[in-house]
């Protein structure tokens, strides 16, 4: 558990929103591929394995922003 939060700490926080903004919304055109993939979810059609790698793939960089912000916030002041 310590070498997640210490990956963590180490991640620029301009870094992953930058991968959130490119690598997480990719194609940009006609609809980021995350969206498509989402209501693939929603929808429960989302079952070929490269569907599901592709979520993963774009997902990760949101997940690991929200884990920097949530440790950010969790963080002791000083």
């Amino acid at each position: 558990m310590a070498n997640l939060a210490t990956f963590l700490d180490s991640l620029p926080l301009g870094l992953l929103i930058l991968a959130c903004l490119t690598l997480g919304l990719a194609p940009f055109v006609p609809e980021p591929h995350i969206w498509e993939k989402l209501k693939m979810l929603a929808a429960g059609t989302l079952s070929r394995p490269i569907d599901i790698f592709d979520l993963l793939l774009h997902a990760a960089p949101f997940v690991l922003l929200a884990a920097k912000l949530i440790r950010m916030a969790m963080a002791p002041a000083g």
